[in-house]
């Protein structure tokens, strides 16, 4: 089969799953919470792979249930989306500043979320890693589902890559490195990231990276089939909805070190539906200013032939890690955060600093700490 014919039976298959209804909805969906998308009907082979019990599953270094909000002073709102909010809060216990996320069970259900949900919930209590957020604990009311994750006051990367435009070079490959700790690291659990973007890393207070929104990340041991991510960075075997694999992580990683370096995504096209199209062409236009040795990189992750895609040959995750482009490295020393960032953030630590992130409009209405009424999802949710 021609490669025309592949990206046309490819489009036969996104019209089968209603692409526009999917492009509509991410049009609507506020970029801070990852906004939701559809998921594919599965068969009862995929449920089956999709409840197999996890390798991990007594590997709980979190809290379930035992905060309530009565533990937490609510500051003001960090980022709003679909499902809820995030808030600055503090302990009133030990003084100290969390990010709270906060989803509506009832819209989590409607959007048909909730597996993606439980999935966030569980996927956090797994990781403990430098450059990965920590979730300390979670609980939910009548209401909602509410996790408690360390505050990084750096702000979003995307924040930063936007006044800059774009990344020299050292700056973009030490975040790619340290990026890639935290993937390799997931992987290595046989954790599947699917979301990764400028605006899922954050910066802490020294301007090392946390990996952050596990909305999208999913235990696999084989393949998964879920149509989920963020259009500029989904890899085409997943828009042609075919089964997939960890690899989709080192497509995502190519676009993002190509999105440092440039300042904007190489398939980006206004209308989603436009986007995906682009991404099945896989036609990238590289700027003449990229070096020989970032090209080879980017041509060898960014590749739709997965027996060519970096991450997903023989040697795993060590041929990105070996590739030219990382060979000052000293992966060591970046693991214990012995190196020197190239930005630090301009806030003062410790204070629940929150100049880095935008203003919202507080709700004053927010149903949080209901309890004694009727909740018809509580049961979905029992990990919280």
């Amino acid at each position: 089969m021609t490669s025309m014919e592949n990206t046309e039976t490819s489009i036969r298959s996104l019209n089968d799953i209603n692409l526009e209804e999917m492009a509509q909805k991410q049009q609507q969906q506020n970029i801070y919470v990852t906004p939701p998308v559809l998921e594919n009907q599965k068969t009862a082979s995929q449920l089956s792979l999709s409840k197999k019990s996890s390798k991990h599953s007594n590997r709980d270094t979190t809290t379930r249930g035992k905060y309530t909000l009565n533990d937490f002073q609510i500051l003001r709102t960090l980022g709003t989306g679909s499902f809820g909010r995030v808030h600055l809060t503090r302990s009133i216990h030990n003084g100290r500043f969390y990010a709270m996320k906060t989803l509506k069970k009832e819209i989590v259900v409607n959007m048909k979320q909730v597996e993606h949900t439980n999935d966030e919930r569980r996927m956090l209590k797994l990781a403990q890693h430098p450059f990965i957020i920590r979730m300390w604990g979670s609980f939910q009311d009548c209401h909602n589902l509410f996790m408690i994750m360390d505050y990084i006051e750096g702000g979003e990367l995307f924040s930063l890559l936007r006044k800059s435009q774009r990344f020299p070079t050292p700056v973009a490959k030490f975040y790619a490195a340290e990026v890639f700790l935290a993937i390799e690291y997931l992987h290595k659990l046989d954790i599947i990231y699917r979301d990764l973007k400028p605006e899922n890393i954050l910066l802490d207070k020294n301007g090392h990276i946390k990996l952050t929104d596990f909305g999208f990340a999913k235990e696999v041991t084989d393949v998964t089939y879920t149509l989920c991510g963020t259009p500029d960075y989904i890899a085409p075997e997943v828009v042609a909805t075919k089964p997939y694999n960890k690899s989709v992580d080192w497509w995502s990683f190519g676009i993002l070190i190509f999105e440092m370096l440039t300042g904007y995504t190489p398939f980006y096209d206004p209308t989603p539906m436009k986007t995906y199209e682009n991404i099945l062409n896989g036609t990238i236009t590289y700027p003449d200013y990229l070096p020989p040795d970032i090209l080879d990189l980017l041509q060898k992750l960014i590749v739709k032939d997965l027996t060519q895609r970096l991450g997903n040959l023989q040697g795993g995750s060590d041929d990105v890690k070996n590739h030219p482009w990382f060979k000052e490295v000293i992966w060591e020393r970046l693991l214990s955060r012995d190196i020197e960032t190239p930005y630090e953030p301009p806030i003062t630590s410790g204070v629940g600093d929150t100049s880095q992130f935008d203003r919202y409009p507080e709700d004053k209405d927010l149903d949080y700490g209901i309890s004694g009424v009727e909740d018809p999802y509580g049961s979905l949710f029992n990990d919280f």
